[in-house]
């Protein structure tokens, strides 16, 4: 949200400024309904070789009528083009706006589609990568850093409309294999969506687990460390918050990230069902309006079944995808009787002509683990 309130205003003025200033306050409210999109931003202080919003002091609406109330909330800081970014850093989200704050990081493997051969073998040269055969070719996935985050409350009213509010859903400890409980308020975030900022307040973001999983130290930086709780809370539900692999594809600019989950196994009726979660995030890189209108799944199972679901939209609702609202991530979850899978289906869309496409969704893997005995514990206790 605060994001999206300072995109167009903040590109402005960094046009109009001396390359030599580095810090430009934004003063007045400005648009909420584009995407702060930082590969935009060129480094512009030859003095300390940072990109102009590295210091720039940011707002956000405190949800006044149209939002055209605004209030400092922190000043940016530098993106980190290598390592990670540390417990506690307060950040903006570069696609959904929201503020939030890194719990912890996870290392996933991406496989990406989009990338062509050449670069494919530039990646492994750089890292480990395993392999993926689903489909017509074989993907090499590189390693990439994702982060467990929380959300900021107050934002949530301010993505809603473009995104579900992101929660991490576990199974119930009881013998209902179907019940389903939520943290809401949970995120996984890739490394280049950071935006990170800093903040003068020792609460600056508005979650009921921030003080139960953090503590202020301003002897540290970024001032926020980590609580007992939260390396407990880690450690006991890791099973099944794990991010270990990423699944991404482009067809005709709409581009589709699917994040599997695995969340664990029940028996019901003398049989064994098995749950996942996947996060679906949909991504307009181009400049047409669109509208998603129809899902087209295919779901094989170990057991030799395969089978097929259509439907109108997607979690009811079917999102439009435009420059100015390029993304849309929502959640859902499978089971299955058998303890492996896999998925992979389209998306029909419509042009503003009426004309329709479909987008590919990229073939992802369910996979069981061995902590199929350890119910989650969910929520600290």
């Amino acid at each position: 949200m605060a994001a999206c309130a300072i995109r167009r205003g903040l590109l402005s003025i960094v046009s109009k400024y001396n390359q030599h200033k580095c810090t430009h306050r934004i003063l007045s409210a400005i648009d909420f309904s584009s995407r702060f999109d930082v590969r935009r931003v060129q480094p512009l202080c030859s003095s300390c070789g940072l990109s102009s919003f590295q210091q720039t002091r940011f707002m956000s609406s405190r949800n006044r009528p149209e939002g055209k109330i605004l209030e400092p909330v922190g000043v940016f800081e530098a993106l980190k083009q290598h390592g990670k970014y540390e417990t506690g850093q307060l950040f903006l989200h570069s696609v959904f706006g929201y503020r939030g704050i890194v719990l912890f990081p996870w290392h996933a493997r991406l496989y990406d589609r989009d990338v062509s051969p050449a670069a494919a073998a530039s990646a492994a040269a750089d890292s480990k990568p395993d392999s993926v055969g689903h489909g017509s070719k074989e993907v090499k996935g590189k390693m990439h850093t994702y982060y467990q985050v929380l959300i900021d409350t107050r934002d949530c009213p301010h993505i809603s409309q473009r995104s579900q509010t992101e929660a991490v859903t576990f199974l119930a400890n009881h013998d209902d294999s179907r019940a389903l409980y939520a943290i809401p308020g949970l995120d996984y975030v890739s490394h280049e969506d950071i935006l990170p900022y800093n903040s003068t307040e020792q609460v600056p973001i508005q979650h009921e687990l921030f003080e139960r999983f953090l503590m202020f130290d301003p002897s540290r930086n970024p001032p926020f460390t980590a609580r007992d709780t939260l390396r407990a809370w880690q450690e006991k539900n890791h099973p099944w918050l794990e991010l270990s692999d990423v699944h991404r594809e482009t067809t005709e600019n709409i581009r589709v990230t699917v994040i599997p989950f695995y969340m664990g196994m029940r028996e019901a009726q003398n049989s064994h069902v098995y749950w996942w979660r996947y996060c679906i995030r949909l991504e307009n890189l181009g400049n047409e309006v669109v509208q998603l209108r129809e899902r087209h799944w295919r779901i094989f199972s170990l057991s030799g079944t395969l089978e097929t679901v259509r439907g109108r939209g997607v979690v009811g609702k079917e999102p439009v995808l435009s420059s100015e609202q390029p993304a849309f991530q929502y959640s859902s979850h499978v089971s299955l009787q058998a303890p492996s899978g896999h998925m992979w289906g389209t998306f029909c869309f419509e042009r503003t002509d009426g004309s329709h496409f479909d987008v590919r969704i990229p073939p992802f893997s369910l996979e069981s683990n061995k902590y199929d005995k350890a119910p989650p514990t969910g929520y600290p206790l």
